[in-house]
């Protein structure tokens, strides 16, 4: 597509999309000059771009001026065509790559563009134009070269934005960090029918109002996504930083695991399971939206209800991010799908959460790596935690202790140094080491991020923590407010600040801090920042 001449710019969105459109399908579409970001517009979506590489990242953009319409609220026979620029200023003098495409209604109407030759380590500004509107100016930028050691590198991780349970505040200030990539750990949507505001749940009541039922058919999922990138505070996110995107279990469904559905018949919530058939085809049609709503490349589109979600990126020599996969490929929760003290089945040998072959993947790249820090980018909570009555989480590593003694046994036999493992999923903050033993060494560190809304305000702490605090000696850090963990790696040194929100069930919070660690290049440990 680089390279494609572009269409002139003159004339109306009729003008443009005449001889792609039935005279009568254009009359459903909206008139031009509708607000950027808003409803009514083409770009109602905003735009967004992910996965950098030296000489490139990916666009993505979605037409919906009707968001929560089906197909938002194009009709299925449209063809429209987008142009799209990428350019080294924010004024679009100096253009790098232009190109069009066609958006399709058999992927949503979404468009990825996929590109290659640009320049390394450095910002872009990009746009789509399509039926003589502009979309929303998004900026990205390159990794840099494979050979080069930058100073330095800043990031976020971030995830768990139910919709229903406040505003994201947190993305509004994400979008004013300065940042080379987002890791997205997943939960990007829920999939749970809406409630009123005010309903009350299992998580507290309702801020605002999912669309729609439990999601269950591609419509639904591409409704759901459309409402969630809606949000002006997520679209501000998605233009101002590239993401690396992951996925958890709601995208899906809740606590998933492998060809299993949450309803595995074990659960009272679930005496009766749901097929195996049944939930691959689910899985299928999540994997569809999923990949269809994120800035994610053409080698992660789904192939049915199978996806190649891990992958690893590369920012010069000083830090390589492998992107995991914790739901695909991990053996059904066989203690159950709860909070509870293990049962015998815990310690199973063969236990698998990332599968034989993605495991050995993760660690011969960590062997060949050479970059300065190791960063394992998943979605579930790492490092042990007991809770205060000596219960853990099944759906956690805890919960798969056998294949988390093999991933650090394997990090000590490689002398991986400088490891740590970004995730969420928990609704908390936390912070800890990692050993094989209680007084074995530090193998890696664990960073926790919170949520960006999901289970509402929050608190600083837990009734329950200091005692649970007193059986995890390895963690060092406790937070139950709504936030994000923003991280700056430098040749000696990575920091990390748990910035947090007050309140998500108005909008408008302010952003605080509320605890900041170091970690020292060849020193295993968490130190406080």
């Amino acid at each position: 597509m680089e390279g494609t001449r572009l269409p002139p710019a003159a004339g109306g969105r009729r003008e443009l999309l005449r001889g792609t459109l039935g005279l009568g399908a254009l009359a459903a579409l909206p008139q031009a000059g509708a607000a950027q970001g808003a409803s009514g517009s083409l770009f109602s979506l905003g735009v967004a771009s992910g996965d950098p590489w030296p000489d490139g990242f990916v666009l993505w953009t979605r037409l919906a001026p009707d968001p929560l319409a089906p197909l938002g609220g194009l009709p299925p026979d449209a063809t429209p065509e987008l142009r799209w620029e990428v350019a080294e200023d924010a004024g679009f003098t100096r253009i790098a790559r232009r190109g069009s495409a066609v958006a399709r209604a058999e992927s949503g109407f979404s468009l990825h563009v996929e590109l290659r030759g640009l320049a390394p380590g450095r910002p872009y500004w990009y746009r789509f134009l399509a039926a003589g509107e502009a979309g929303p100016v998004g900026r990205s930028r390159t990794a840099p070269a494979p050979g080069a050691t930058p100073d330095r590198l800043r990031f976020v991780n971030a995830g768990c934005q139910h919709y229903e349970h406040g505003f994201f505040t947190s993305w509004r200030h994400v979008a004013e960090e300065e940042l080379d990539f987002v890791f997205h750990y997943g939960d990007y949507i829920y999939e749970y029918a809406g409630r009123q505001p005010g309903q009350p749940g299992g998580f507290g009541p309702a801020v605002r109002s999912h669309a729609g039922g439990k999601c269950r058919t591609l419509e639904d999922f591409r409704q759901r996504y459309a409402q969630y990138h809606s949000d002006p505070d997520l679209i501000a996110a998605h233009a101002a930083h590239p993401f690396i995107a992951s996925f958890d279990d709601h995208e899906v469904e809740n606590n998933w695991a492998g060809a299993v559905s949450e309803a595995d018949g074990l659960s009272p919530r679930h005496p009766v399971a749901m097929p195996r058939e049944a939930f691959l085809a689910l899985r299928a049609t999540a994997f569809q939206a999923w990949y269809e709503n994120m800035p994610v490349r053409l080698a992660q589109r789904p192939h049915g209800a199978d996806v190649l979600a891990h992958r690893r990126l590369r920012f010069g020599r000083l830090a390589e991010i492998h992107v995991l996969d914790t739901r695909q490929y991990r053996d059904d929760q066989l203690c159950g799908d709860r909070n509870a003290p293990p049962c015998a089945a815990v310690e199973r040998p063969e236990a698998q959460m990332l599968g034989a072959a993605q495991e050995a993947w993760l660690l011969e790249g960590l062997a060949a790596s050479g970059a300065t820090w190791q960063v394992l980018a998943q979605q579930v909570m790492l490092m042990r935690r007991e809770f205060a009555d000596g219960g853990i989480s099944m759906d956690k590593w805890d919960g798969y202790p056998a294949a988390r003694a093999r991933l650090l046994r394997g990090l000590a036999e490689r002398r991986v140094a400088n490891a740590l493992s970004l995730s969420g999923d928990v609704h908390n903050a936390w912070a800890g080491d990692l050993r094989l033993d209680p007084e074995g060494p530090v193998l890696a560190t664990g960073f926790v991020g919170s949520s960006i809304t999901s289970t509402g305000d929050g608190s600083e702490t837990l009734p329950a923590t200091p005692a649970m605090l007193a059986r995890n000696p390895h963690i060092a850090f406790f937070n139950n407010r709504r936030g994000y963990c923003l991280h700056e790696a430098s040749p000696a040194r990575l920091e990390t600040t748990f910035r947090a929100v007050p309140y998500v069930t108005r909008p408008g919070a302010p952003r605080e801090d509320r605890g900041r660690f170091v970690l020292e290049a060849g020193r295993p440990g968490l130190l406080s920042g």
